[in-house]
């Protein structure tokens, strides 16, 4: 019997509008925040999944110290269902058609590349085939330039230490070529079980072994932590997360979805606040009557509160239904627009945020109009009465900005995000508070305008209270959408300048200094003139305020930097793409001091004025640090850890110099020109790495687009559910001046300026509280400088106006096709 009363409820529930309302606000945002979620998560999959191919790998193991891990490490990988691959990389001398050459030598095992392929040529030639494997034992590939330096054709041999090997293919790519420093030495790849027999490797021999990893993502965590504390200093383990050509625009790609998924979370919030006030006052005459046959206060709270935990299942039940569709057609056309296939990737936990979304929804923003319906006196019935609300509106009001604050921080779990947000959240609510109220009594002084605009002024006046609480809503969901609006149209600027058409896609190195201007000249008379040449040392960080590094900074720390050379150079301009954070650029006169990249400036905690010793070969270089500057290095331009003014302490070191330019691929012929004439230079050609990238922007504009349109759509639903929120009154209105022989015309205009100064203002109140929230965003998370955005300021709050307006004549669908007597005896 109970169970039937229930159900009978239920369905009476539905039957009303307010009801409908509700449900349907709280299974849009079970869907949105879901399929977002989910969206994110699939997407930042295949982000890192193709960035992963810049490793071979998901995870690397390098090591420097000339001693192979034990085998045990690589047991407990496997243990941990992690495929595993080994490379060792060496320099050497190389003997083929009566010659000598130094290369760099990749010795890979047959799993190489766990991710990603490699370019290969049988004949100079001849087509590229992409292969998934290194080459077989006893043969070796090797670099188009090394092919031409020796004079060899394919099926010639190589002679690398005591082996003869068959030189079976040219290597045109590599999945993990980057920009290694290795690329100074033509490549040389072979197979890992041929190097025993070179015997070119001895104890005390410079090798470094690399050790590859991949696998489901939780098994790599568990591994990795299982990893690091078992690391000596010359062990780094990495991913494509570290690597500074893609880490920036990966951290900057997830960060905009967190983004997008809080806006998301917010707007979600909105949306079932407005509908569930709405529904509290339609249920006021209900429970008076109610209290009339009897029923106490709690006995009220009681039933709603069922009420609402029902509405919660049907509505996180309908959302996650209307969700779960939607991400497998939204990921299938992400394989469609990717020209590739899509590993389907479904995680449980993405959608948590939802879940969490509507029940946090439900009982901070929903329950409390709801709660308070125990307060309404039965005497309501026979007059209306206040019912007192106003005194708990402050610690509701409390309760939903910690549950706004909550929200957005269990989701995204950054907290310049939820300042951001949420900071702008408040300007644009004190804003309209103040000037709001001020605007609506300011307009009913003005006089004229003709009787639609008088009767819209008094509308805006007599319902003021729900005027401003309609404002604020407008202006919040303006600002919310705008803001994704507008960091997604810098985030996409800021990538296309990085990356402009003709990118720099060549780099030439170990430029002679008696060659420097031959090369130039080389390139300017074929149309492609060289903007900058650096020169570049060699040198090791050794001290830090004559204590040894790597003590200084604690030896527990694994900062790659040290384990390595670094690329030293000197300028006297700062590049375009650099940017002083901290200290101050070379005077024109100075000549000591060193400028250091931010970043690694701060893993090593230095100050301005530390003493940084460098060693390069036998000498030592000391000088103190007089700036921090930030580096492009998706730029594809050369990049330094270490800048040191002209004159300073790089004078008279030995130098060689570097540089990148463009050029258009049918004149890739002038490469072998060039090769010929100035053959002790290493041209490192890095189309296929802007590709990559260029494949990753497209991938994340993608995921751009996707979730600024499914905020958008949000943004309306919220909207719809503001002006539907006094349907009641405005219908009740309406029918009233057609009984007294208002026009239609008269009705529509009233109406349409009425709503259309709501959203105008809000519009404007809203755009400048998104500016000021993506002031913070563009500085905090995405590291990027700010300007007004003039192409919104002024066509958002008119199109806000109008939105708002067509919102408003929407509402008065019922007035104008219905009789009046009839629709006041529907609104009774």
């Amino acid at each position: 019997m109970a169970a039937s009363q229930k159900l009978h409820s239920v369905r009476r529930d539905w039957r009303e509008r307010d009801v409908r309302v509700v449900l349907a606000a709280l299974m849009i945002a079970v869907a949105t925040v879901a399929t977002i979620a989910l969206f994110a998560s699939q997407l930042q999959r295949t982000l890192v999944s193709s960035a992963s191919t810049f490793l071979a790998a998901d995870r690397q193991l390098d090591v420097e110290n000339g001693r192979p891990i034990p085998d045990s490490w690589l047991e407990e990988a496997h243990s941990r269902g992690l495929r595993t691959g080994q490379m060792v990389e060496f320099s050497t001398m190389v003997f083929g058609g009566d010659q000598f050459q130094l290369v760099s030598v990749k010795a890979v095992s047959d799993e190489y590349p766990l991710r990603g392929d490699l370019e290969i040529q049988t004949r100079e030639a001849g087509p590229r085939e992409t292969v998934r494997s290194g080459p077989p034992p006893g043969e070796v590939w090797i670099n188009p330039r090394l092919l031409r330096l020796l004079g060899l054709t394919p099926g010639d041999t190589l002679e690398v230490g005591n082996e003869k090997l068959t030189v079976s293919a040219l290597l045109v790519r590599e999945p993990d070529g980057g920009f290694s420093m290795s690329a100074l030495a033509p490549r040389v790849m072979m197979h890992k079980d041929d190097v025993a027999a070179t015997g070119v490797i001895q104890t005390g021999s410079r090798v470094e072994y690399v050790y590859l990893f991949a696998g489901d993502t939780d098994a790599l965590e568990s591994f990795g932590a299982w990893l690091k504390p078992r690391l000596e200093p010359s062990h780094e383990w990495r991913s494509v997360r570290d690597g500074e050509t893609l880490s920036r625009s990966l951290q900057r790609a997830e960060r905009f979805l967190l983004l997008g998924g809080s806006l998301a979370v917010l707007l979600a919030a909105v949306a079932v606040a407005v509908a569930s006030r709405q529904y509290a006052m339609s249920q006021r005459d209900t429970v008076a009557l109610l209290k009339t046959l009897g029923l106490s206060g709690p006995g009220i709270a009681r039933l709603y509160l069922r009420r609402l935990a029902i509405w919660g299942i049907v509505g996180i039940i309908g959302g996650l239904a209307i969700a779960l569709p939607l991400f497998w057609v939204l990921a299938g056309m992400l394989g469609n627009l990717l020209d590739r296939p899509v590993e389907l990737y479904f995680d449980p936990n993405a959608v948590f945020p939802a879940l969490a979304t509507a029940v946090v929804s439900l009982f901070a923003f929903a329950y409390p109009p709801i709660r308070r319906l125990r307060d309404v006196p039965a005497m309501r019935v026979l007059r209306s009465q206040p019912t007192g609300e106003r005194r708990e509106l402050w610690r509701d009001g409390l309760i939903a900005v910690a549950a706004i604050f909550g929200l957005v921080w269990l989701y995204a779990r950054e907290l310049d995000l939820v300042v951001a947000l949420l900071g702008g959240l408040v300007l644009l609510l004190l804003a309209l508070g103040l000037v709001g109220g001020a605007l609506i009594a300011g307009l009913r002084r003005i006089r004229g305008g003709g009787n639609a605009w008088r009767l819209a002024l008094v509308g805006l006046y007599r319902h003021r209270g729900a005027s401003l609480s309609q404002m604020a809503v407008f202006g919040m969901t303006i600002m919310l959408a705008t803001t994704l609006l507008l960091v997604r149209t810098s985030l996409l600027d800021d990538w296309q300048a990085q990356l402009p058409e003709k990118a720099p896609n060549h780099f030439l190195i170990n430029i002679a200094p008696d060659a420097k201007n031959d090369v130039a000249d080389f390139w300017r008379e074929r149309g492609h003139p060289l903007e900058n040449l650096y020169p570049m040392v060699r040198g090791r960080l050794t001290e830090l305020n004559g204590v040894p590094v790597k003590e200084a900074v604690g030896s527990d720390r694994n900062i790659g930097a040290l384990n390595r050379e670094l690329n030293l150079t000197w300028m006297a301009t700062l590049p375009d793409d650099n940017k002083i954070v901290k200290g101050q650029w070379f005077a024109p006169d100075t000549v000591s001091g060193v400028s250091v990249e931010a970043r690694l400036a701060d893993r090593l905690g230095l100050k301005l004025g530390d003493r940084l010793t460098f060693t390069v070969g036998s000498e030592t270089v000391t000088e103190p640090v007089t700036s921090f500057r930030t580096v492009q290095w998706d730029s594809m331009k050369p990049n330094f850890y270490m800048a040191f003014p002209p004159g300073g302490g790089l004078e008279g070191l030995p130098a060689t110099w570097i540089t990148s330019f463009y050029l258009p691929p049918d004149q890739k012929t002038e490469l072998n020109t060039f090769t010929r004439q100035f053959p002790t230079i290493s041209v490192l050609e890095i189309d296929h790495i802007i590709a990559r990238i260029q494949d990753i922007i497209r991938q994340v504009t993608l995921a751009i687009e996707t979730i600024l349109g499914m905020i958008l759509a949000a943004a309306l639903v919220v909207m719809a559910a503001v002006v539907s929120a006094t349907l009641r009154d405005r219908q009740r209105e309406g029918a009233l001046l057609r009984t007294l022989g208002g026009r239609q015309s008269l009705l529509v205009r009233s109406t349409m300026l009425e709503f259309g100064v709501l959203g105008g203002f809000a519009g404007i109140v809203g755009v400048l509280a998104a500016e000021a929230a993506v002031y913070a965003l563009q500085y905090r998370m995405f590291e990027g400088s700010f300007s007004w955005h003039w192409s919104v300021i002024v066509p958002v709050p008119l199109a806000s106006a109008l939105l708002v307006s067509l919102f408003g004549r929407w509402q008065l669908g019922p007035v104008l096709s219905v009789s009046p007597m009839l629709l006041l005896r529907r609104l009774e």
